[in-house]
């Protein structure tokens, strides 16, 4: 049996009004609780507290983007987790909230936490529905949008599976509401589909299909297969497991090679990096190559920022070209002092290393 996770956007759960659409939650959690029976492991992460919030509360002045988005979901995230709760209980299923946020990804420890909690609720049978704090963070701080947090917590979870459930049935060759256009069933282990998407954001969402498509090629490429599919469609998260024929979306095929725990964690983290090494031309082909290989300082050619060992990092081409990142073995000053040299601790050991 598989381990599931299932973002459902603000489309899915929330009616035009804002209010929370209490039909689809219902035929999710319907779904959610056949898979169960069947020996799936579900985690749901889930959109909507902003939306609910909005339905639900009047700001007496003019708020800035930040401080609505606080006072909308500390509203409506207790709604919404209600409504989950009342809900998944009339299956007798435990649900339990996990509200985070980009910053608690930032360190091994952190992210460790995160993974452990999880494990621990899935190992007891509970249902973990995951929303980012929305209180607590900052627009710099923020996940672009549940997208991108969906496919962390993929990665962080050993899922075998994340189905992102949309407003439209997957990636399109252009926009889906072009009659010339048709779906993208599959998409094969490093091929780029990105080209075809439009750049569009649905109506309560931050994010788009761009994002989606991003976040999908990233996930699967870390051993994860990404589905991307309409949510409201009659049954699809069922189908989309046990008869997928029956339901239009896009796969996005897992690579068959799965990272470890802490690879797919420095694989999320380069919006946390505290500097920055540029390589020459050789060092970027070696990085770039079969071989498991370590950075060595003899291909560094300058480095950018300060940082101290065990910060992340991310790895340039000497045109600026984004190699990886990584979790760094020396501190800036070491580093700078062994620029171009033989021998020595590596900047970035190959296990705490990831090439995009």
């Amino acid at each position: 049996m598989a381990r599931i996770v299932v973002k459902i956007g603000s489309n899915v759960l929330t009616r035009r009004d804002g209010k929370p659409n209490v039909t689809n939650m219902s035929a999710i959690v319907d779904q959610v609780a056949h898979l169960r029976r069947s020996g799936h492991e579900l985690i749901l992460v889930s959109s909507g507290a902003v939306a609910c919030g909005r339905g639900a509360v009047t700001p007496t002045r003019q708020l800035d983007s930040v401080a609505a988005r606080q006072l909308f979901s500390s509203v409506g995230q207790i709604r919404l987790i209600n409504i989950y709760n009342d809900l998944f209980a009339q299956y007798g299923i435990v649900v339990g909230q996990v509200l985070t946020q980009k910053e608690n990804f930032s360190s091994r420890t952190s992210y460790l936490n995160q993974r452990s909690c999880m494990l621990t609720m899935i190992e007891n049978g509970v249902v973990p529905i995951v929303n980012e704090n929305d209180t607590a963070s900052l627009t710099e701080l923020m996940f672009t949008d549940n997208d991108e947090l969906s496919g962390m917590i993929a990665t962080m979870t050993d899922a075998d599976m994340l189905v992102i459930l949309s407003n439209v049935d997957g990636i399109y060759t252009g926009n889906p509401s072009d009659p010339d256009s048709r779906l993208i069933e599959r998409v094969k282990p490093g091929e780029d589909v990105s080209g075809n998407v439009v750049a569009s954001k649905s109506g309560f969402g931050r994010g788009g299909m761009g994002t989606k498509c991003g976040i999908a090629t990233k996930v699967s490429e870390e051993g994860v297969t990404v589905i991307i599919a309409r949510g409201d469609r009659r049954n699809v998260l069922v189908d989309l497991i046990e008869h997928p024929e029956a339901v239009p979306h896009t796969t996005f095929e897992a690579s068959g090679e799965s990272l470890s725990t802490v690879k797919r964690w420095i694989a999320h983290s380069s919006s946390f990096a505290k500097g920055k090494v540029i390589v020459d031309e050789n060092a970027e082909k070696v990085l770039r190559g079969d071989s498991a290989v370590s950075l060595l300082p003899i291909g560094v050619i300058s480095i950018e920022g300060e940082w101290e060992e065990g910060d992340i990092i991310t790895i340039c081409g000497n045109t600026g070209t984004l190699i990886g990142v990584g979790r760094a073995s020396l501190g800036s000053e070491s580093t700078r002092s062994a620029i171009g040299q033989r021998g020595g601790r590596p900047v970035v050991h190959y296990d705490y290393l990831y090439i995009e």
